[in-house]
């Protein structure tokens, strides 16, 4: 899409005309990949725990040749503030050879990469992975078809690596 468009789509503000473009996005190419939230997030249950899930993300990211950054355990950082918070947890991580091209597209992308992965334990003690959609950011940083193909490609990967993450 070109950046006339992605203008138009955002002064129509609202939720749905992000669904709608993120849906379009999703199929044009035949692609079943999820559609996010209208806040731009992917979230999955997962049937394990927060340290597990975590774990298996990471592992996987690893085989993959991916750059894992951090984990930014929210839980401890609110102990230590003498806070309770159920088990939190973000996992930051990256690829430089698909996210350099995005940037080089739109700066501004760089405020939402390296990509991040949230996992989080709810009271009912349900765990949920959730990340940013790539054809959000696309979208949101207006990216048009300049980094389209790196776009679908980071999505693949995400919906690919968060699905083993979380199956049985």
């Amino acid at each position: 899409m070109n950046r006339l468009l992605w203008r138009q789509i955002a002064g129509l503000g609202g939720a749905v005309a992000i669904v709608s473009i993120a849906m379009a996005l999703g199929t044009r190419s035949g692609n079943t990949l999820p559609v996010p939230t209208p806040t731009g997030l992917v979230m999955k249950e997962s049937p394990y725990s927060v340290e597990e899930t975590e774990q298996r993300f990471i592992s996987i990211l690893e085989e993959r040749g991916l750059t894992v950054f951090t984990t930014v355990d929210h839980a401890q950082n609110a102990a230590g503030a003498d806070l309770t918070l159920p088990p939190t947890r973000v996992v930051i991580f990256g690829n430089p050879k698909l996210g350099t091209p995005l940037m080089q597209c739109a700066q501004s992308i760089a405020i939402d990469l390296p990509q991040k992965m949230l996992i989080w334990e709810n009271e009912n003690g349900e765990v949920t992975v959730a990340y940013n959609d790539p054809r959000y950011l696309g979208g949101r940083h207006q990216l048009g078809s300049c980094g389209n193909e790196g776009i679908q490609q980071i999505a693949r990967a995400l919906d690919t690596f968060s699905n083993n993450a979380v199956s049985p």
